[in-house]
């Protein structure tokens, strides 16, 4: 009998000794959230808070006073240092020491981001006599673990752990975390910090170096995920079966209606229309889940999917959107007893709508499972005046749950050509949690939240942010941004409110503003949420004709149209689009690589001038030489650039820096590069004299 009751002791104290190693939070357990994709849709878990410390404008108090929308967020020189405190003034070479965060009890710091950092941080956890991290600052925001470790960034961590310009590598700890900086305040210092604040008695198991190489094999495991989740996670979505429907306008049709407890795990759908542009944004989805009268899920096709407008082909974790059309969703939808599927055509034209779906049993868990919400929203005609800064709206819930992402799809149909002119996202997110009137999450500027910086008009698509469309030139046109929030995902207890400020570089009207929120909730909330228009839903398109503004970088430039300097030979073609300024394109095919493309233009005085450049990136493009008057003329630091892109074709500016140029014509001599020659286009050239 003793020997029973000793084995029955033993097994308890196992299995305890189990159930607390679950409830710790650790390295290892952090590492496997960064591709938990169910583990979204549940509240077990240990609970905490989410922050984020950041070099916001401290003039940023409240809605109702003076500073609100300030702008002096890392830039040096501002009125208020952008930290926590000051704890030494600056000494005659302007170096102080500044308090970033001082946390007090558990936590976890989930995302960093800069977009330049100068001087040195030092990180202290679980008030420990000596560092964790003591170095320079950049590179412990970009590369978090290897700089602690003092090794070089690991390849197959670029993209994954750290995706453009901030980090996502886990860093627990069980009592506290500070972190100071070390710098010369009148220097850049733009960060962010978003923290977990567990509640107190949350077991966290601190990070140590050697977490660090206990876990590198996982984590390569866990990026290569990340880096390729078409690959490694939708393997069954082949062989789903399809569900076919088509839709005259005005039509509204259910095509799919589950029934019992269960989870859709996956959402694949396929349009095909005559305009697909249009039948993406004017064919709207409405997925209901347990008798809801209205689609948690409520929003244009496209949208949802990140891609608006058009298909913009791109991989991420949750969502991927494929050259062929097919959109995947692997955000996943538990259901109590139903869930129906709802399409809607808006447009004027017959769309047929394809999809496949995976769901698979689930039991529902009441107070713990939660049902996924993404309600689409838009402000078309709006004025961006950056003296008229307004504070978007995405989102304002009431209830229980966790945010997952966002995603914003704009038309700025400026005219200057230039990022510094035509930047449309000099606002901040400001991030509302539960009852609190002061804002947990205040950012530096929409790209900084998007994990981008410095108005970059770079296409990117990575497993937790990017910018799949972006027409140009720099951030003029139709721009795409996401963001999704795995590891960084931000819990709420009674509501949350989401908003973006809206503050460009100069005026431009007729700006379209469409956005979306994605979450889990508890059923019984509520939100802001308005019934679809057609004037919401209609086709947007950029004005029929532009000619470029000097503003910004361009300012006082003069602008000449390439079809106005071309000679004649080598023959050229145009081609006429509203993208391009004056309508026109015009595209040299070189026949070999020794046929060059001259053009002559004019200086009116003797001084020092930048030239700009407004060439289109197609993928049939190549690479290409500019000269100037016979010697290679460097762009951006570059003498070869290539003009190749993935999908869609993009207007891009190259610039030189400054460069001494006498009265009179000077000649530019286009040359093929790289290994055989290939179509090049040409919009514009400008010249500003400094």
């Amino acid at each position: 009998m003793k020997r029973f009751f000793g084995t029955v002791i033993a097994i308890c104290l196992l299995f305890s000794a189990q159930f607390l190693e679950a409830q710790t939070v650790t390295t290892a357990s952090l590492i496997e959230e960064l591709i938990d994709l169910p583990g979204l849709t549940t509240l077990t878990g240990p609970t905490f808070s989410s922050v984020q410390y950041s070099s916001y404008d401290r003039r940023s108090v409240a809605p109702d006073q003076p500073g609100w929308f300030g702008n002096a967020d890392g830039f040096g020189g501002e009125p208020i240092p952008g930290f926590e405190s000051v704890l030494r003034q600056p000494d005659a070479n302007g170096i102080g020491e500044y308090l970033i965060c001082d946390v007090k009890g558990p936590g976890a710091i989930v995302r960093l981001w800069t977009a330049q950092f100068a001087g040195e941080v030092t990180m202290w956890l679980d008030q420990q006599k000596e560092p964790i991290y003591q170095g320079p600052a950049q590179d412990f925001f970009f590369h978090a673990w290897e700089s602690i470790l003092g090794e070089k960034p690991r390849a197959a961590w670029e993209g994954t752990l750290f995706q453009n310009t901030a980090c996502y590598y886990p860093i627990p700890f069980a009592k506290g975390c500070r972190i100071e900086w070390k710098g010369d305040i009148r220097q850049l210092h733009f960060y962010h910090v978003q923290m977990r604040l567990y509640e107190p008695g949350t077991k966290v198991r601190t990070l140590t170096p050697r977490d660090i190489r206990d876990n590198i094999s996982r984590l390569d495991e866990v990026a290569a995920i990340m880096a390729d989740p078409s690959t490694h996670l939708d393997q069954d979505l082949v062989n789903a079966s399809q569900q076919v429907v088509w839709l005259k306008p005005g039509e509204k049709k259910m095509l799919h209606s589950l029934g019992g407890s269960g989870t859709i795990r996956r959402l694949a759908i396929k349009l095909v229309a005559k305009n697909l542009d249009k039948a993406l944004r004017q064919t709207v989805m409405d997925v209901r889940f347990d008798g809801s009268p209205w689609g948690q899920v409520h929003t244009p096709v496209g949208d949802f999917f990140g891609v608006a407008p058009g298909i913009n082909p791109y991989e991420s974790l949750p969502f991927t959107v494929q050259s062929d059309g097919w959109m995947i969703c692997r955000f996943e939808m538990p259901f109590r007893d139903t869930a129906e599927l709802w399409f809607e055509n808006f447009g004027d034209q017959e769309v047929t709508v394809t999809t496949k779906i995976m769901e698979t049993p689930s039991r529902w868990k009441e107070g713990e499972s939660m049902h996924f919400r993404a309600r689409w929203r838009v402000d078309h005609g709006l004025l961006s005046d950056p003296s008229q800064v307004k504070d978007i709206p995405y989102l304002l819930f009431r209830g229980k749950g966790r945010m997952v992402g966002a995603a914003a799809y704009l038309m700025n149909p400026t005219s200057v050509p230039t990022s510094y002119g035509n930047w449309w996202g000099e606002g901040d997110e400001k991030i509302f949690i539960d009852h609190n009137l002061k804002a947990s999450f205040i950012g530096t500027g929409s790209e900084d939240y998007f994990n981008y910086a410095w108005s970059s008009e770079e296409l990117f698509m990575l497993p937790y942010c990017g910018q799949p469309r972006n027409d140009g030139p720099a951030n003029r046109g139709f721009v795409t941004n996401y963001r999704w929030h795995i590891l960084d995902n931000i819990l709420f207890d009674q509501g949350l409110d989401f908003y973006m400020e809206l503050n460009s570089h100069r005026v431009v009207e007729d700006f379209s503003y469409a956005r979306m929120i994605y979450l889990y909730a508890v059923p019984g909330g509520r939100d802001d949420h308005l019934p679809m228009t057609d004037s919401d839903l209609r086709h947007l398109e950029l004005p029929s004709y532009w000619w470029p503004e000097g503003e910004g970088h361009c300012a006082n430039a003069i602008f000449y149209q390439v079809e106005d300097l071309v000679t004649g030979y080598p023959p050229v073609e145009l081609w006429r689009d509203p993208k391009w300024a004056d309508y026109d394109l015009v595209v040299w095919k070189p026949a070999s690589m020794d046929e060059e493309l001259v053009m002559t233009f004019p200086v009116s005085s003797d001084g020092n001038y930048i030239l700009g450049f407004i060439v289109a990136r197609m993928a049939e493009s190549g690479q290409i030489q500019i000269d100037l008057d016979g010697q290679p003329l460097q762009l951006g630091g570059k003498t070869i650039h290539d003009l190749r892109t993935g999908y869609r074709d993009v207007a891009r500016n190259l610039m030189s820096a400054s460069i001494e140029l006498k009265e009179g014509l000077h000649t530019l001599t286009i040359k093929p590069a790289g290994e055989k020659p290939a179509p090049v286009g040409l919009d514009f050239i400008w010249v500003r004299k400094q």
